[in-house]
């Protein structure tokens, strides 16, 4: 059991690694906070002004604000769709005994690590092209004509590129809840008679409730943040087609120079961000308590 002084010793040690984790959060968040009652324009760095809630009024009033927010929930949802649904489909697929499955689930897994420009730049050019991309060879083949993805679906090309990126995480976290899965559970339910629907309705898909809360906790608070790829695809268009939060503020930033009016975009960012993590905790700590 642990003394009074080694706890106090604990804390001691862990003392420098906690201040600098406060210290790496709190100052840029405090300097975000600051400038968002500041007029401070990147043209005229040098006329700082103190402007109140107006650069919050002025980003809650930018008609991109609204769209941007629907886009964002639009790109969240999406990728949870299909990253949870296809991840429980290839978790019961590598779970079976197949030829060279070490091999299967390095392939399945490997998207995750390429870096999210790199992945778009994949999609963009190689893929969903519509002169020479994939989508558009064999669009070509079977006679119809190929489709301008991020023209005519910008915001759906997101959410195939970003879940195309998320997929292995989601297979990865559930197979490895189904391979915990207890055998015994599944030879029972097969000698009562149970069919494969029947076995994963009632047995695998509640042992994997877990699982899936801590994928659809992780994964939003990531795809909140999801920027990479609409800049390299889209660039946000056409108009504010494929614009989530995320983007807005730095097109408010670096291609308005309003930063003042981006750090209040931030500021209503990190607010509604934690306003969702709070709603998912109590989620997964209601789902953790059965």
């Amino acid at each position: 059991m642990a003394t009074r002084q080694t706890r106090t010793l604990a804390r001691f040690m862990m003392a420098p690694s906690v201040l600098l984790l406060l210290v790496w959060m709190i100052v840029p968040l405090a300097m975000t906070l600051w400038f968002s009652f500041q007029n401070y324009n990147l043209l005229n760095p040098a006329n700082v002004s103190f402007a109140g809630l107006f650069n919050y009024k002025y980003f809650y009033t930018d008609p991109a604000f609204f769209q941007s927010i629907a886009n964002t929930l639009i790109l969240v949802g999406g990728v949870l769709v299909i990253t949870v649904v296809g991840g429980i489909l290839l978790a019961l697929l590598l779970d079976q005994p197949i030829f060279g499955q070490g091999i299967v689930r390095i392939l399945v897994i490997s998207p995750f690590f390429v870096m999210p420009p790199v992945a778009a730049l994949v999609w963009k050019n190689m893929i969903m092209h519509p002169g020479y991309g994939v989508l558009a060879d064999i669009a070509r083949f079977f006679g119809a004509t190929p489709v301008d993805w991020f023209a005519q679906h910008p915001l759906l090309s997101i959410v195939i590129i970003v879940a195309w990126q998320w997929l292995p995480f989601a297979t990865l976290i559930l197979l490895t809840a189904l391979q915990s899965l207890d055998g015994e559970q599944k030879e029972a339910a097969e000698m009562d008679g149970a069919g494969f629907l029947d076995r994963f309705r009632y047995l695998t898909l509640p042992h994997l409730a877990r699982a899936i809360t801590v994928v659809i906790l992780i994964q939003t608070i990531f795809l909140l943040g999801v920027y990479a790829e609409i800049l390299v695809t889209t660039n946000g268009g056409p108009g504010y087609a494929s614009t989530n939060l995320a983007f807005l503020i730095y097109r408010t930033a670096l291609l308005g120079y309003d930063v003042g009016g981006a750090s209040a975009g931030g500021v209503i960012a990190v607010i509604l961000a934690n306003v969702v993590a709070i709603f998912l905790m109590r989620a997964v700590g209601r789902n953790l308590d059965r």
